[in-house]
């Protein structure tokens, strides 16, 4: 028995199959013609989220390729359907459920006119309709978290710092999450000395994001393996998978988030002080910059992960590192490495390097 395709199936036909202007025109025209047709529509949307969720997708990841693909509107309407399709979707862990928290909550996600709506509906439902499979992630266990007042506080200090304007205010307050996160990480070594939790470590995905992301991956690469983690990078989709106990998961995107504030911080005076000299500097300078600190930094942290530590932890790090490294390359059978590129600017390398002697890198203080 036959039966006419629905105003939505003619314009997924006419629009999510191929890439041009024209076939996306006329699947847009379908469907703002038709009112009826928008509650198929808002479901068909959720069903694209549950085959995304299956390929290993998580909403973090989503909003990080919707915002770079196609613009913020469209953020909007992820997030919106996000929000629609959870009450339907089964539990997935407390990460999970932050990034939901993290959504952006524009009250009403619509674009302009209904024929408007319609093209960037199709445009997002035709980038779910070809992500292709991840590598599926799973939460790390361990002993329920008793800190998360001290995560936020972390975390607020290195918002301001990205957000403020002045140089010196930034330094001091990436200077102060720092001291909390060394306090943090004392507090947990300390604990998993004492009582180390036997499930097995987990995985998240970090944001690597453009200009200049290799020496980002770089930097994230140095500051997973000083904590006791392995990360890696997934160039076409702007992340590194870092693989770890949790609360050296916690640590590692701190940590790194707090070094990009910093490297953004000196980068900027570096320039200024070129300008100032009357020499103009380039994309070549930032990117030679940000590799010799991604580098530097590197060096330092490796250093200090060499340091000695208590004899009753170990047995316990040691432990981890057999199992963060088992856990990794059950993830990534198979991976390459990746040579940095553009690194031509000799000032930019100097300064950068400076930058990185200068930075704040403690990402396992001494133990008494």
């Amino acid at each position: 028995m036959s039966s006419t395709p629905s105003t939505v199936e003619r314009a997924f036909q006419a629009a999510l199959y191929d890439d041009t202007d024209t076939t996306l025109d006329t699947g847009a025209s379908l469907l703002a013609a038709d009112p009826a047709s928008d509650a198929e529509l808002d479901r068909r949307g959720e069903e694209f989220l549950a085959a995304a969720w299956r390929r290993g997708w998580e909403p973090a990841d989503l909003v990080r390729l919707v915002r770079r693909d196609l613009g913020d509107a469209h953020v909007r309407l992820l997030s919106a359907l996000i929000r629609a399709q959870a009450p339907h979707d089964r539990a997935r862990g407390r990460r999970w459920t932050a990034q939901l928290e993290e959504l952006p909550t524009d009250p009403s996600p619509r674009t302009g006119d209904r024929f408007s709506h319609a093209t960037a509906v199709l445009e997002l439902y035709r980038l779910l309709l070809r992500l292709p499979a991840l590598e599926p992630l799973q939460e790390a266990g361990g002993r329920p978290r008793s800190d998360s007042r001290m995560l936020t506080r972390i975390r607020a200090l290195l918002a301001k710092a990205e957000a403020t304007g002045f140089p010196e205010e930034a330094e001091a307050l990436t200077a102060k999450a720092q001291e909390l996160m060394a306090r943090h990480s004392v507090d947990e070594a300390l604990l998993d000395a004492a009582a180390p939790a036997p499930d097995a470590p987990g995985a998240r995905r970090i944001g690597v994001e453009p200009p200049y992301e290799q020496a980002k991956a770089v930097l994230l690469d140095a500051v997973a393996g000083a904590n006791h983690c392995r990360a890696v990078w997934n160039e076409p989709f702007c992340f590194s998978t870092v693989v770890g106990f949790e609360a050296d998961l916690e640590v590692v995107e701190l940590l790194y988030t707090s070094l990009l504030v910093q490297a953004r911080t000196a980068m900027t005076k570096a320039e200024a002080a070129q300008r100032a000299g009357g020499r103009k500097r380039t994309k070549s300078f930032r990117q030679s910059f940000l590799a010799a600190y991604a580098h530097r930094v590197g060096t330092r942290l490796a250093a200090a992960a060499g340091t000695p530590v208590t004899a009753d932890l170990l047995p316990v790090l040691a432990s981890r590192e057999v199992a963060v490294t088992a856990a990794t390359d059950r993830l990534f059978p198979r991976t390459t490495t990746t040579r940095l590129r553009g690194v031509t600017d000799e000032a930019g390398w100097t300064q950068g390097a400076e930058a990185a002697d200068r930075a704040q890198v403690h990402s396992r203080p001494h133990l008494p």
